[in-house]
């Protein structure tokens, strides 16, 4: 988390080969910590929600950097933190109507979380680098729009089919 001002800042600056090295420590310090979490069973429950949380808020506040310097259409921008907006506000609806919600991520918002990081990474590597190609880039925009959009709309399905199932517990046929 602390590495997403800078990260943000850097955009806004156009220092995008800057992005890119504090992107590369963000990343490093993430797999670090997850590797000493696992490998010494060093887990707590505030941790289990600051890390997905921190990972959620770099890449949306990059989404959203990323277009203000118009390096991201807004309206990519605008879809990816429209479907975040969404599971939060999902996930919240379901504790307060029927308590904590426990789950993982899905397997379609795993691949979507891959594909927004590579679309961010190449989008980033060209302004700093002029690689990859602008094609490439448009590429992945259009497969973070596809993934975004499906994904939000399996989490709804998700939250609709678990909330149906939790009703359904709470007042048997």
């Amino acid at each position: 988390m602390v590495l997403v001002v800078p990260i943000a800042l850097s955009i806004v600056a156009g220092d995008y080969r800057r992005t890119l090295l504090l992107f590369a420590v963000a990343a490093f310090s993430d797999a670090l910590d997850g590797f000493l979490a696992k490998r010494f069973g060093w887990t707590t429950d505030l941790g289990k929600i600051l890390d997905p949380l921190a990972d959620k808020l770099l890449l949306v506040t990059v989404f959203i950097m990323l277009a203000v310097a118009g390096t991201t259409p807004v309206w990519l921008a605008t879809l990816v933190v429209a479907r975040d907006v969404v599971i939060g506000f999902g996930a919240l609806a379901y504790r307060w109507l029927f308590g904590p919600l426990h789950g993982r991520p899905t397997a379609v918002s795993k691949v979507n979380t891959a594909v927004q990081l590579a679309y961010v990474l190449a989008a980033v590597a060209a302004r700093a680098f002029g690689w990859p190609p602008d094609p490439a880039v448009l590429t992945l925009g259009a497969l973070v729009m596809v993934t975004t959009a499906i994904s939000g709309i399996d989490y709804v399905h998700s939250y609709i089919r678990r909330a149906r199932d939790a009703a359904r517990m709470r007042h048997p046929a």
